[in-house]
C-alpha cells in the first residue's frame, strides 16, 4: 500500500508536506517522510497541529476557493463546520466526531478540493458546529465551543 500524501499544518503556522507512514487517530504521534527536505523522517505530535490534510497532490491550486456552504450530494456523516483559532474555516462531513476525542476525520464538502480527507485536532479549533440541514433554510447550527461549554 502506498503511503498517503499529507500536509501537516501546525498551530504556529509551520507546514510539513510528505508521506505518512503510520497515522492513527488514537495515537499522539505519527511519522512523516518530508517531501520538501530530501526525505527526512519527522516525528509529528498531534498536539502541535491544527489539522492533517490528506491531499491528492502537494501542489494543489492556490487560486481555488472551496464552497463556503453545503453544496448537496449524499456524503455520509454529520454536516460539520470547523472554525480554527487562526480564523480558517472548513466544512464537511464526519462519522467520527466526539468532543472528548483527540480529533476527528472530516470529508470535505466540495469534491473539487485537493483535500481527500482532513483530520481535525479538536484542541486547535475555536468552534466546531454540527450543521442541521433538515429544514429549509438551514436551522441555527448546534455548536461546540472548545472551552468546554456547549451552546
Amino acid at each position: 500500500m502506498e503511503a498517503p500524501n499529507v500536509v501537516a499544518r501546525f498551530r504556529d503556522g509551520r507546514v510539513a508536506k510528505g508521506y505518512c507512514l503510520n497515522f492513527n487517530a488514537a495515537k499522539p504521534t505519527f511519522y512523516l517522510i518530508d517531501a520538501m527536505d530530501n526525505g527526512k523522517t519527522l516525528e509529528v505530535r498531534l498536539a502541535d497541529l491544527k489539522a492533517v490534510f490528506f491531499v491528492k497532490t502537494f501542489k494543489g491550486n492556490p487560486a481555488f476557493s472551496a464552497a463556503r456552504e453545503f453544496i448537496g450530494g449524499t456524503p455520509s456523516g454529520r454536516r460539520m463546520r470547523v472554525v480554527f483559532a487562526d480564523g480558517e474555516e472548513i466544512i464537511g462531513y464526519s462519522l467520527t466526531y466526539h468532543a472528548e476525542g483527540l480529533g476527528f476525520f472530516l470529508t470535505p464538502n466540495d469534491p473539487r478540493t485537493n483535500n481527500e480527507r482532513i483530520f481535525v485536532v479538536n484542541n486547535a479549533a475555536a468552534r466546531i458546529e454540527h450543521v442541521n440541514m433538515e429544514k429549509n433554510p438551514p436551522s441555527t447550527p448546534i455548536f461546540y465551543e472548545m472551552d468546554g461549554k456547549t451552546g
